[in-house]
């Protein structure tokens, strides 16, 4: 009895290393058989990330930041104030343009002045020309009756040789009064070209003020979309150039997921198809997805050295073709996903 009841304990302790290693073994096999299950109804790709619209801002002005208004990483809105650059320059040079455009419509009514003036005096000329037009009837009428009396000695060689004077004198005068017209038209023909030279000359002015005007406004930046502030490049006193990138705002209202899945998974991609997204952030939460659009060259083709193997840099691996995945109900998780974060996209078949 005493030897049987010695043993007991050594069995118990024989037993339980076993059924320890079976429970392992049958946890095992579950997780396989789960594992290898899931493999078969699904394709799988953790070669995926939230992408979202990054929106830069940038500086169409060159200067000295004055004001800046937004911090790192902050909430913006749609026309919110950030920065502001010192002005002071553009608006000294947009007086000294409103100066000249005040002179150059001085110059328009100077010209205009002389236009009317050489009007006057085409007028008088044309006076004068018919003036010279009459004198010259006359004397020529005068010096074709003097002939015919001087043909029947009616007058002396002398009264002739007078109207023979006049007429010349006439005639000369006539040519003159002839230049003058055709003077005056042409000093007004010019005076009306420097008018619309002036004009347009102003008008030119005009445009620049306007786009001194725009340059003025282009001080103040403001935010063109929706979202959170990256790292600001700038400080206050900091000269800047323009096009030179300020800030980056991350657009929160548009978010999706890029998944790139390995060429022979693709025959089980279908556009409009349902998939579960993993966030590495957030194990526990599973969100819906739609596949709404496939590549039509894998990721390779976008690189910098594309693979090709006339050149020599080809090695055969397996390729991977972006598929862009809308989130469903993505305002719910707008809080939640942050874009480049890494995303286990599961579709299944």
């Amino acid at each position: 009895m005493e030897s049987e009841t010695k043993n007991e304990p050594e069995k118990g302790k024989k037993i339980l290393p076993r059924i320890i290693i079976g429970t392992v073994v049958i946890i095992g096999l579950i997780f396989l058989v789960k594992e290898v299950w899931f493999a078969i109804h699904h394709e799988e790709t953790d070669n995926a990330q939230i992408e979202m619209r990054l929106v830069p801002i940038l500086s169409r002005v060159s200067g000295y930041v004055d004001k800046i208004y937004a911090d790192d990483y902050t909430t913006v809105t749609k026309g919110q104030l950030l920065m502001v650059v010192d002005s002071a320059e553009l608006v000294l040079q947009l007086q000294e343009m409103q100066a000249d455009y005040i002179q150059s419509l001085s110059d328009i009514e100077n010209a205009r002045a002389a236009v009317i003036n050489a009007e006057a005096s085409l007028a008088a000329s044309k006076g004068n020309l018919e003036v010279s037009k009459l004198r010259q009837s006359k004397s020529s009428s005068d010096l074709k009756r003097d002939k015919n009396l001087s043909e029947g000695n009616a007058i002396t060689q002398k009264q002739l040789d007078e109207s023979q004077s006049s007429f010349e004198i006439s005639s000369k005068q006539l040519e003159t009064s002839q230049l003058d017209v055709y003077v005056a038209e042409t000093r007004l023909a010019v005076l009306n070209s420097l008018i619309k030279k002036a004009e347009a000359q102003a008008e030119i002015k005009k445009v620049r003020i306007d786009q001194q005007k725009l340059k003025l406004s282009y001080c103040r930046i403001y935010a063109i979309a929706d979202g959170k502030l990256g790292k600001r490049n700038i400080d206050e006193g900091q000269f800047i150039q323009a096009g030179a990138p300020l800030f980056t705002i991350v657009n929160t209202n548009s978010q999706w997921v890029v998944a790139n899945f390995k060429e022979n998974q693709l025959k089980n991609i279908q556009l409009g198809g349902i998939v579960h997204l993993k966030i590495d952030g957030y194990p526990k939460l599973v969100i819906q997805g739609k596949i709404v659009s496939i590549s039509d060259a894998t990721g390779a083709k976008f690189s910098l050295l594309p693979p090709d193997n006339a050149t020599g840099n080809f090695v055969k691996v397996t390729q991977r073709v972006p598929v862009r995945i809308e989130i469903l109900e993505e305002a719910k998780y707008k809080d939640v996903l942050r874009a480049g974060m890494s995303v286990v996209v599961s579709v299944p078949l």
